[in-house]
């Protein structure tokens, strides 16, 4: 019956697709991590720990769920916690305000912190700034709070098809914002051209020529959430994983996750899977190609993991993927919602995540790569068995809650038929 019922999946569903980067074995001059080492991330974590109410968002034990997939161990950073806003992204955008306001005023950012920053000397220093981006969502949210916090004013763009209580969130944070009638990246330009027009400041993760410095901070501010992880294990007495499944939109979490990792261990460092929304997996398609450029997806990129409905790839985040990562996946909506529903309903003791879209697509992703015998190679060619200790993030708990309960509650997006 099981078998059937796979099959059945593989014909009526949308198919999981999975390469391996034989750019990472073969590259000779690597991509520089420098920016993501310790000594870089530390200085994020020390602005983020200045905030009122820092506390590290919780690494959960998958004890069952590993004993049922046949690994050693599974653990999930839950970003839900995170400062109250339901998921990672301030952690980037708060960082990259906050470092671009130390050059304004010519300081290190050590002498920013929280309370400093924003003070009304600093303010009146600065006088007004407002601060622009494009989101689904999350990243937005994380921007109008951190504006809100500094007394600046902000804007935020959203690509059509955003959810209107993602919306709500971040007008309730005091925000400029509106959906616009375009893609991701199309919105990007849009805020892009605006931001130059009206000297607003512009606080994007996607990368390109002239515009890296902030996208470069944004990723050291990801870093906090890779570098708790790893302190979390250690706790616990595990030095660290072999393997890290870590969703994409634009590649800058996966490549702060991936390029700080690899800075810490080298050599040694954990394989990482990079997974994304198959309507957006300009990465796996980059990949694919074997060249060493970026591919780039266009259209509508209709996919419920709106925060991975990116299609062009940051070029300082593929640099570090293309040459560190050793698998990419590029999966459909399904395999998301699967996550999420075994995430809500843990085995025996295990904890509960509650997980949206976009958090949850990593754990769909490795219950199906040790569960199907379509994707036994890709089980193989990782060398996950029973020693594996598996690192997962779910950065973002239930952001649209109504779409959330559609799926954990009323079984949308079933992985059979």
């Amino acid at each position: 019956m099981r078998k059937s019922i796979k099959r059945k999946v593989d014909i009526v569903l949308g198919k999981i697709k999975w390469v391996n980067n034989l750019m990472a074995n073969n590259s000779e001059c690597k991509a520089s991590v420098r920016f993501l080492n310790k000594q870089e991330i530390y200085k994020a974590n020390q602005f983020h720990m200045s905030f009122p109410g820092y506390e590290k968002t919780p690494l959960r034990s998958l004890s069952h769920l590993a004993q049922l997939l046949g690994v050693s161990g599974i653990y999930v950073k839950d970003e839900s916690y995170r400062f109250g806003l339901n998921a990672f992204k301030v952690l980037g955008g708060s960082y990259a305000m906050a470092r671009y306001m130390a050059e304004k005023l010519q300081k290190d950012i050590s002498e920013l912190p929280f309370g400093e920053i924003t003070s009304q000397r600093i303010r009146a220093q600065l006088g007004d700034v407002t601060f622009a981006t494009t989101t689904d969502g999350n990243h937005g949210r994380g921007v109008a709070w951190t504006a809100r916090q500094l007394g600046q004013k902000s804007v935020v763009y959203m690509p059509k098809g955003s959810s209107p209580r993602r919306l709500e969130n971040i007008r309730a944070e005091g925000a400029e914002a509106k959906i616009t009638d375009y893609n991701y990246d199309d919105t990007v330009r849009m805020i892009a051209e605006e931001s130059v027009e009206k000297g607003w400041i512009m606080v994007q993760d996607t990368a390109w020529q002239g515009y890296e410095d902030i996208p470069t901070w944004i990723m050291q501010g990801y870093g906090t959430m890779a570098a708790e992880a790893l302190e979390q294990l250690n706790e616990i007495k595990i030095q660290q994983p072999t393997h890290i499944f870590i969703q994409a939109g634009v590649g800058s979490l996966a490549a702060a996750v991936q390029g700080y990792f690899a800075s810490v261990f080298a050599a040694s460092r954990p394989k990482t899977v990079v997974v994304e929304a198959d309507q957006a997996d300009c990465l796996y398609k980059s990949v694919k190609a074997g060249d060493g450029k970026a591919r780039i997806v266009g259209g509508d990129m209709a996919t419920i993991m709106a925060g991975l409905a990116c299609g062009e790839p940051n070029t300082i985040g593929w640099n570090v993927l293309r040459d560190y990562s050793e698998m990419f996946m590029s999966c459909p909506d399904w395999v998301a919602a699967k996550g999420m529903r075994i995430l809500a309903n843990p085995l025996g003791s295990d904890w509960k995540v509650v997980s949206g879209e976009s958090g949850a697509v990593t754990t769909g992703a490795l219950v199906e790569l040790m569960q199907s015998e379509q994707l036994k190679q890709a089980q193989t060619a990782l060398g996950l068995n029973k020693d594996s200790i598996v690192l997962l993030f779910s950065t973002e708990g239930d952001t649209d809650p109504d779409q959330y309960r559609s799926i954990v509650w009323d079984g949308a997006y079933p992985s059979y038929k």
